[in-house]
C-alpha cells in the first residue's frame, strides 16, 4: 500500500507521466459517472446500473495497476529515483 502512495506522489510531482490513454480513460470514467446518462440504468434496472459502474471502476483499477507496474519497473531499472 505504501508504494501506491509513493506512486501517487511521483505522479503529482511530475516524476512520472501517465500515458495519454490512462488520462482519457480516467476523464471519460469521471464524466460518465457524474453525467445524467449514468442515472438511467440505476432507475430502471438497479442491479445492471451498479454492475456497469463496477465494471467501469474495474477497468480503471486495471489501468492504474498497469501504470504503477511500469513505474515500479522503471524504479528497478534505475531510470528514476523515489524521493
Amino acid at each position: 500500500m505504501r508504494m501506491w502512495g509513493k506512486f501517487l506522489k511521483a505522479v503529482l510531482r511530475g516524476d512520472w507521466t501517465l500515458s495519454p490513454m490512462s488520462w482519457v480513460a480516467a476523464i471519460g470514467a469521471l464524466v460518465y459517472v457524474v453525467s445524467p446518462i449514468d442515472v438511467i440504468p440505476e432507475l430502471f434496472l438497479p442491479f445492471i446500473g451498479y454492475i456497469d459502474d463496477l465494471g467501469l471502476w474495474g477497468v480503471m483499477s486495471i489501468l492504474a495497476a498497469r501504470e504503477k507496474g511500469q513505474w515500479e519497473e522503471s524504479l528497478r531499472d534505475g531510470s528514476i529515483e523515489v524521493r
